[in-house]
């Protein structure tokens, strides 16, 4: 699977983006993942520029919603554009491998987020919830495309 997120908007300021999913018909959505985190940002006036770990990204065998965007702004001008890659989310016999690439403004700041890991469960998924992590999505549009 691939969801496609073009100008999401949280309704409250400096919120990370997220996801999980699960299986069957639960719906607590904690299944286990480990994940990593980079990105790369540079300032508005162009003074500031960086390329880094995100530590607080990552999850090692954690059941939290993963950030896929930390810290995006509800300005006006500010959203997240971007991507995640799910796949095989129908096998039995794996894990199931994503990564995502998502852009956002974030206070002042252009960053490039870079997030991938592995949910650990054989079992095939059935649901993928995206959420800020405090408050709502204020606006935009998430698309799921199957891709074989």
């Amino acid at each position: 699977y691939v969801f496609k997120f073009y100008n999401i908007h949280p309704a409250t300021d400096i919120r990370n983006f997220t996801f999980q999913v699960d299986t069957g018909t639960n719906t607590s959505y904690n299944q286990t993942m480990t994940t990593t985190q980079f990105n790369a940002q540079a300032d508005e006036a162009d003074s500031s520029t960086g390329l880094g770990y995100n530590s607080s990204g990552d999850q090692a065998q954690g059941s939290s919603f993963q950030s896929i965007v930390e810290r995006c702004g509800n300005d006006n001008d500010s959203c997240v554009v971007g991507s995640l890659h799910l796949f095989n989310p129908s096998s039995t016999t794996f894990v199931k491998h994503f990564m995502a690439n998502c852009q956002a403004e974030q206070t002042a700041e252009s960053r490039n987020f870079f997030t991938a890991g592995y949910i650990n469960t054989t079992t095939a998924i059935t649901r993928v919830q995206f959420k800020m992590d405090s408050g709502n999505i204020d606006s935009g549009v998430i698309k799921l495309f199957g891709v074989s």
